[in-house]
């Protein structure tokens, strides 16, 4: 009887476990986002060769759109307040017309390795790069990057050779990365989904095909804005292969009694609610640093969720209408102050012909629309009802929480999401976003954070 009642006991404790651990793993979402039906013959898996190219005809339709843009002439001293100051519009077409030079930018992007491959019935472009020496006995870490909107795979540009040589930067050499930075659909160079429902899912169940398809069985993942969404999902896909997932921004779709509480008596107790001083200047007064904001910031998002279309059609059709929108959010996302300059602080922070860049992508790629609606695709079902917000990260996790991010998410409030955080920084300076602006801050909080991990093996840890 005693032996019987040990193996129901046994048998029940099994199926609760294991029902546990599948509960709290996203499935993995195989779709066909080509054109029409998919086809019966297996996808081609080849990995091909790419580099950016641009023509005198697509730079001589680009100048012409640039010397025939209208400008609406701005109120007085309303600086960046009510969005892109057209005076200082003005001198970027400019600069972009008379000094830019679009063909030696290419050369830029073209430094480093690049690759299409076809995923799920779209062509997905990939940087790779794999560091230029590595000491005997020695392998690198594989590392995805992913950016978010509205930026590029350029953001990587700089933080890439501090990561796949960091000896050479004063970093040191214990951990050196092989870095992939893939462009989410409908971004860039990767092929837009031809189909409705393309969410960050479907993203992250693109970009762990693209890693086994590299052959990494386990590697890094990093990302902020939708690439940390992207990643976090990777993470709940695939909690096996993903060693560690390091953040540079957080959100929080399921909110509570708690955080409800911290809000109004956080600043008051912080130690109730597990808040730092840190914590308490960057969030409060909270109407101030954080409703004020989210209203005053999220318009954008309301438009990009619901009819993208529309506004993306005018944005594809004008080079200028497109900077103004894109250059306002690196304004405001690196720093709120600076919409009460003149100039917006762009220059404070980013070259020209860096910001330049960046839109040169949405523009000759013609993407702007494609990825606007990424908006649609993850926000029309509403905030907190998809089963990825639902489940916990279980998967070890650094995050570098910059004080110039729109908004101040503690680790208090991260942790219900992110249950395993090996390591939680409060960055000294930066922004959104922290590649392009911060590669030096971001690229030692990432190594840091493998460090942990590695060292105390916290990968093996999560579940097994």
């Amino acid at each position: 009887m005693l032996l019987e009642v040990l193996l129901v006991l046994g048998t029940l404790l099994i199926y609760f476990l294991f029902s546990k651990k599948k509960e709290e793993t996203l499935p993995f979402k195989d779709g066909w986002w080509g054109r029409g039906q998919k086809p019966v013959t297996k996808e081609d898996s080849s990995i091909r060769p790419f580099k950016v190219e641009t023509t005198e005809e697509e730079l001589s339709d680009l100048f012409r759109r640039l010397d025939q843009a209208r400008f609406t002439e701005p109120l007085e001293n309303s600086c960046f307040h009510y969005g892109i100051n057209s005076v200082h519009l003005r001198k970027i077409v400019s600069y972009w017309k008379n000094q830019f030079n679009w063909k030696k930018q290419v050369e830029v992007l073209n430094k480093y390795p690049q690759f299409k491959t076809k995923i799920q019935g779209l062509d997905i472009h990939f940087v790779h790069v794999k560091p230029p020496r590595l000491p005997e006995g020695r392998a690198a870490k594989p590392l995805l990057m992913v950016h978010g909107w509205p930026g590029s795979f350029y953001e990587f540009y700089k933080i890439i050779p501090l990561l796949t040589d960091p000896a050479s930067h004063g970093l040191g050499d214990e951990h050196i990365f092989e870095v992939i930075c893939p462009s989410i659909p409908g971004y860039g160079f990767s092929e837009a989904p031809h189909k409705k429902d393309f969410n960050s899912v479907s993203a992250a169940s693109v970009f762990y095909e693209l890693m086994l398809r590299l052959e990494f069985n386990e590697f890094y993942t990093q990302g902020g804005d939708w690439g940390s969404l992207i990643c976090t999902n990777l993470a709940q896909i695939a909690p096996n292969h993903v060693k560690g997932l390091h953040l540079n921004m957080v959100s929080v779709s399921k909110l509570g009694l708690t955080h409800l509480l911290s809000v109004l008596l956080g600043r008051y107790f912080p130690g109730l609610f597990g808040l730092q001083d840190e914590d308490v200047r960057r969030m409060f007064p909270f109407w101030k640093k954080g409703l004020s904001r989210i209203l005053s910031e999220s318009g954008y998002a309301h438009i990009q969720a619901t009819k993208p279309d529309t506004v993306g059609c005018s944005l594809n059709d004008s080079p200028v209408g497109l900077a103004a929108y894109i250059l306002e959010k690196f304004s405001s996302w690196t720093d709120m102050e600076f919409q009460s300059l003149e100039d917006g602080g762009l220059e404070r922070k980013f070259s020209l012909d860096d910001l330049l860049t960046n839109i040169m992508i949405y523009w000759v790629s013609g993407c702007i629309v494609s990825s606007m609606r990424f908006y649609k695709e993850n926000l029309q079902k509403g905030i907190g009802t998809q089963k990825h917000e639902k489940l916990t990260v279980q998967v070890p996790t650094g995050i570098a929480s910059f004080p110039n991010e729109i908004l101040h998410i503690p680790q208090a409030w991260a942790k219900k999401k992110y249950p395993n955080i090996a390591s939680f920084h409060f960055m000294p300076r930066g922004g959104h976003f922290a590649a392009f602006e911060e590669p030096e801050l971001l690229a030692k909080d990432i190594l840091q954070f493998v460090d942990k991990v590695e060292k105390e093996q916290l990968w093996k840890e999560k579940g097994e």
